[in-house]
Formats: structure tokens, sequence, C-alpha cells
């Protein structure tokens, strides 16, 4: 039995045509025809079982067959903001690992010890929706811009916000211990820092601005390394939370 394919499609509902970009990848890829079927996900919880009706050129055209609307697997919002690295393949890998993980946001710093002040996200949204297909997610993470590390503190300042940093003169507080305390519907940031780490002054600012200061256990990890034990402390924690409200 031939397996069904995922399409992100963010305009499913509104359209009968695949975009470009899917289009190819179904018809010159998998070389899919004429009354084969698709699983289509707008990134916004609704899978579409759908039906090939034309398969021209570049063109894939589609009727739907039924809709299933699909609850979050997780409550509240898992946001990470982290300073990409020098080589892009390391964010584009942290990117891929999130999204199967679980996440909602990916951000990205500008900090003082940053090796890379100019970010293009556009190969890093295609990774994620590339492994939001494969781990057959509904709802599509955000990508955001890279940002200045003082400026995203300030406009920031909702849910439960975590630098992490490797300062001993700052105090820390492990994060995980941090998260098994919150409700699995709090929403959470954690920051991650460069290779050489935020600066002094910039886990005071963020101290200073509300957020908690912490650790992720006592092996020093790279930043992608980092970023992901983040998101999966996250995850990790919520299941623990629900598991003992059962």
């Amino acid at each position: 039995m031939k397996e069904t394919r995922f399409f992100y499609a963010p305009d499913a509902a509104e359209t009968a045509e695949l975009p470009a970009d899917e289009a190819n990848h179904a018809l010159k890829v998998l070389r899919l025809k004429a009354g084969d079927e698709l699983l289509l996900m707008d990134g916004r919880g609704h899978i579409y079982r759908a039906e090939i009706t034309q398969a021209t050129g570049r063109r894939c055209l589609y009727r739907i067959l039924d809709t299933t609307s699909v609850e979050p697997q997780w409550a509240g919002h898992v946001r990470l903001a982290i300073a990409p690295t020098k080589m892009n393949e390391r964010m584009e890998w942290l990117a891929e690992k999130a999204t199967e993980v679980g996440i909602d946001e990916l951000m990205f710093l500008n900090c003082q010890y940053s090796e890379r002040r100019v970010l293009k996200t556009e190969r890093i949204e295609r990774v994620v929706v590339a492994a939001a297909k494969q781990s057959h997610k509904a709802y599509m993470p955000a990508v955001r811009e890279l940002a200045p590390f003082r400026r995203f503190i300030s406009e920031h300042t909702s849910g439960h916000r975590y630098i992490a940093h490797c300062y001993q003169e700052v105090e820390r507080v492990n994060l995980f211990d941090q998260l098994c305390g919150l409700q699995p519907s709090d929403d959470t940031l954690v920051l991650v820092g460069p290779e050489g780490d935020f600066s002094i002054d910039e886990v005071r600012e963020a101290v200073a601005a509300g957020f908690v200061s912490v650790d992720l256990g006592e092996s020093r990890l790279r930043t992608e390394t980092a970023g992901l034990t983040a998101v999966i402390m996250m995850q990790l924690a919520r299941q623990i939370t629900k598991t003992k409200q059962r």
C-alpha cells in the first residue's frame, strides 16, 4: 500500500492547488498522479485528506475529501531564543530537531559576542516545514527574524522567562527544576547565548528585566545542543506535570 504523504498548504481550505514547491515535490520527486491521495496540513491545526484531480506540468490540483481538526499536542507556548552560530548548518539542525520535539516559536538573538550578525531565515523556515511534515505536526512553528538582545528582552515581558548562561558570579537555578513547578498551560521562553556565552552585562540586564538566571545541568554545551536541551526540558517538564495531575 502506497504511503500517504503530508504536504504543507497554508491556504488548503481556500484554494484547490498545491503551492509551487510542494507541487514540484509531489509531481517531480514522488511521481504522484491524478487519483492519488494527499494529506494537507495548514499549520493551524487542520489536516485535510485530498485527492489529486489534475497533475500537469508544475501544477497539482486537488479536491478535499474530508477535514480533521487536531487539538494541540501541548498547552501553552514553548519558545526558544538563541544566538545563531557561525555555521548556519548547526542552526538548521537545531530547527529540525526542535520542531520534531515540539516548539511554537524559534527566535534569534544578536548578542555582544555573537558569531553571526546577519541571518536569512528562509532556509531555516524550509527546514522547519520539512520537519513538521515528517513528524506529522498539525501546527507549524514560527521562525522569527534576528533581533538585538536589548530590544528583545524589553519586548518580551509575559510568561515565564529564563536566561541560560555559565557565569558563576550570577546566581543560577536549574532550568528543569524551575519548569517542573509550572502548569502545562504556562508559556515558557528560554534564551541561549552564542558559543562565547552572553556577556555578563547582558545576563544582568535580562535578570533586571525579569528573566530567571538558570543553568542546563553540569555539562558545558555547544550553542545548538543547549538550545535543543532547553526545548526538551520544556516539553518533558510539561509531560511530567500532566502525568502527576491525572
